[in-house]
């Protein structure tokens, strides 16, 4: 496990919550999902909107000569993502039904090499009730750097409003394998929040479980804040399949249909989901999409590696 101390005093967490000004928050970019090309050579897709950064998280490229798509400002959601009732499989609804899944995931915003940026997160339950988790990608740079001005706004609702206030992060940890070369199966972060209001996160907006080493396979649902089109980042989406290996073999994730798009990671995916309640159990996250198939989502399996960095976060 990697360590990073960041907004630990009060001086430090209130810079960061004057940073992330209004304006600030509407022009941050999503982050996009880790991708891979099947030939092994990396990519990175629907990062930057179309906008060049001098370096990206992941620590990986667009492939060359690879361009990146346009990105309007506040798109309409086509009338198919409208909210419904929970179904079962969905590569990509608007959450309507509220519940606990509705208070506990939220949107990220961060700050990585002078650009702002914006991932998706989940409180846990832990120890310290202070923790969410999310990608790796969304907290540190591979091998790169840390992010900076991180704060977590959980329920996140249209117009920026932040219904149960903003954390930003006093400590943040990553993988070993994923800080030393960002390696996708470690595509998992933990970051512990500062009190808002001399409030802990998990007693203001409740916490979802989490569970390693679970049987592979099975029905999961995902959530996020996916933010280019056909979606804007304004709502709390799902997805809802069946889990399966990943095909090509090159890593021991899991996939899930989903055409959920940059903005969307670091969102929870949950097994014994109850859409009646939106309570459930967290077993991976979205992480990345092959370049070659746009509809499958893939998430880190949650292990022993997973497990410690929980152990160790829970407790800071």
């Amino acid at each position: 496990m990697v360590e990073h101390v960041a907004a630990r005093t009060p001086a430090d967490q209130q810079r960061v919550l004057d940073y992330w000004t209004p304006q600030r928050m509407a022009k941050a970019l999503p982050i996009g999902l880790l991708g891979l090309a099947t030939s092994d050579k990396g990519l990175l897709g629907d990062l930057t909107g179309g906008r060049a950064l001098p370096s990206l998280p992941g620590g990986r490229g667009p492939a060359a000569g690879q361009a990146l798509p346009g990105r309007t400002a506040q798109p309409a959601e086509p009338r198919h993502h409208a909210a419904a009732a929970p179904s079962t499989g969905t590569v990509g609804s608007r959450w309507g039904s509220g519940g606990l899944v509705a208070r506990t995931t939220g949107r990220v915003f961060l700050t990585v090499a002078g650009a702002d940026f914006v991932c998706s997160a989940s409180t846990v339950r832990s120890a310290n009730k202070d923790l969410v988790v999310t990608a790796g990608h969304c907290v540190k740079d591979g091998a790169g750097e840390w992010a900076a001005n991180w704060t977590f706004v959980p329920g996140y609702g249209s117009g920026g409003k932040a219904p149960f206030g903003q954390y930003t992060a006093r400590r943040m940890f990553v993988a070993g394998p994923w800080s030393r070369s960002g390696d996708d199966n470690y595509d998992i972060g933990m970051v512990a929040l500062a009190t808002s209001r001399g409030r802990h996160v998990a007693d203001v907006v409740g916490t979802q479980e989490i569970a390693f080493n679970t049987p592979r396979g099975g029905q999961a649902f995902g959530f996020g804040y996916p933010a280019d089109p056909p979606y804007n980042g304004s709502h709390l989406v799902y997805c809802a399949g069946r889990l399966r290996d990943d095909p090509h073999k090159q890593t021991r994730d899991q996939g899930l249909g989903c055409a959920m798009t940059a903005g969307s990671s670091g969102g929870p995916w949950m097994t014994r989901f109850d859409p009646r309640t939106g309570k459930g159990t967290i077993t991976s996250l979205s992480s990345f999409k092959y370049s070659d198939d746009q509809r499958t989502m893939y998430g880190p399996y949650l292990g022993d590696a997973a497990k410690a960095l929980y152990t160790m976060a829970g407790r800071a």
